[in-house]
């Protein structure tokens, strides 16, 4: 027994030294995210979840809305499209006030780049993205790459639909900003957190993650990898009416949901979508701009008075219904698509005309600078979706952009 003990302290002795070694050699440690979780992005089709199936509800999709019966300019062959349903960008464009775009302005996004991160590949995107800009008359942006740092990932129909949503709609509200699709192997957040950091490398200002998944002990020691020199993080908080990380990161802008209506070009409504994730963090601690807007801006505080510290999701909204949603071609094909993964990448388009205005002063992170502005007037910046009251709530954050003033204000 005293033998079998001393050699199993000699063990424990030996892999801590070897482990010593290791960190010494490697320099500071990468935290690594728990080995069984996967992500999922809040997409939604006509109406039903594409995540993994919540209690209750079957994991079926729906029709898709509008069929060119492959005779589309997609990944199935050539032709005329048929009409796209739901909103264009020109609808959102002016739902939005994107007035640089369409005053033909210069600030269109040029000199910055987007990262779009997602699992899995798409095999249609190259042609998709040629026919949807065709379609709504954008131009082709600058330059348009995808990465696969680990590897040529399988085909997942469920994950490619949400790159193209997330491609399309990038470049739609940024359309002169270059555009990197970065798909990793598989959609643990091990394969995703490096595809994020394949990003940074690859030349992103603003990196977009349209997935997540629930909180996690150990979520704060991840917070690194959304932290580089001159660039902004955006993440959809979720679909499911709870916190998802990494919208939860204090170092990222998690982007609830809304439910917007429209009359032509001009808003008749904008209210909060009922599925939109988003609430107070297990362990993320409240960031000091989140503390200090609740502290000097009573009025629109809204739920963060009662955050007891910690970080609350998300910060911003943006359209999710998919009954106001947005058309997207994924192979050759119009699907009308819905979910806070849809705000994502928009918001990362935000981020863009954000940064090409700063020049040289890239921004960084954007939350403080949304909440600072928010404090300034409120309503210059935002359109308040009001669900638990007036100001900040936990469905849709500070609420909706009103970009050409969030510009102007920066």
């Amino acid at each position: 027994m005293k033998k079998n003990y001393f050699r199993g302290k000699e063990a424990i002795i030996a892999l801590a030294l070897a482990l010593l070694a290791g960190s010494i050699l490697s320099g500071k440690s990468q935290p690594v995210p728990p080995s069984n979780w996967t992500a999922h992005h809040p997409l939604i089709v006509r109406g039903m979840f594409l995540g993994p199936p919540r209690k209750g509800i079957p994991f079926i999709r729906y029709p898709i809305a509008s069929d060119n019966k492959g005779k589309g300019g997609g990944g199935r062959g050539g032709g005329t499209l048929s009409p796209a349903p739901g909103y264009s960008p020109n609808d959102i464009y002016h739902a939005y006030n994107y007035p640089y775009i369409l005053s033909g302005n210069t600030i269109n996004g040029a000199g910055q780049t987007i990262a779009l991160v997602d699992a899995y590949a798409d095999p249609y995107i190259n042609s998709d993205l040629s026919a949807f800009d065709s379609y709504f008359g954008l131009p082709a942006p600058p330059s348009f790459k995808i990465l696969q740092p680990q590897g040529k990932p399988t085909n997942n129909s469920g994950w490619a639909e949400e790159e193209s949503i997330d491609v399309e709609w990038a470049h739609a509200m940024a359309p002169g900003a270059n555009i990197i699709l970065v798909e990793a192997k598989s959609a643990r957040f091990s394969n995703l957190l490096s595809a994020v950091q394949s990003a940074v490398k690859a030349g992103a200002t603003v990196v977009s993650m349209s997935w997540g998944g629930s909180e996690f002990s150990s979520e704060s020691s991840l917070d690194s990898y959304f932290k580089a020199n001159g660039v902004s993080y955006i993440a959809s908080s979720g679909d499911t009416q709870f916190v998802d990380w990494p919208a939860s990161s204090p170092n990222v802008v998690g982007v609830g949901g809304t439910t917007l209506t429209m009359s032509g070009t001009t808003v008749t409504g904008e209210t909060a979508w009922s599925d939109s994730g988003g609430g107070i963090s297990q362990y993320e601690a409240e960031p000091t701009w989140q503390s200090t807007f609740a502290i000097n801006s009573p009025a629109y505080a809204g739920t963060l008075v009662i955050a007891n510290g910690k970080r609350e999701a998300p910060d911003v909204s943006y359209d999710a219904n998919p009954n106001t949603g947005f058309p997207a071609l994924y192979g050759g094909r119009w699907y009308l698509f819905g979910g806070t993964s849809c705000g994502a990448p928009q918001w990362a388009a935000i981020t863009a005309l954000a940064n090409q205005k700063l020049t040289a002063k890239l921004i960084g992170s954007l939350a403080p600078e949304l909440y600072g502005l928010a404090g300034a007037n409120y309503a210059t910046y935002f359109r308040d979706i009001l669900t638990d009251g007036v100001g900040y709530d936990t469905y849709t954050g500070l609420g909706s952009p009103n970009v050409n003033n969030l510009l102007s204000g920066l």
